[in-house]
């Protein structure tokens, strides 16, 4: 049978930490944020974890 590929896209996105959570990266960060305040446009810059319930399926993306 033959190796599972990693789906590319899954890759660039995700990261395992040490303890196997997957880190991501908040979306609506690239363009329109003249009508989100300081603050909002500030947190968006910080990574959180996917939640519980999508990560058995990012996992599997990922062939882990």
């Amino acid at each position: 049978m033959p190796k599972m590929k990693t789906h590319s896209g899954a890759k660039k996105r995700f990261k395992v930490t040490g303890t196997g959570k997957l880190k991501r990266h908040s979306a609506g960060t690239s363009h329109l944020k003249r009508k989100r305040s300081t603050k909002a446009k500030r947190n968006l810059r910080q990574a959180s974890m996917v939640s519980k319930a999508d990560t058995p399926r990012m996992k599997a993306l990922l062939c882990m």
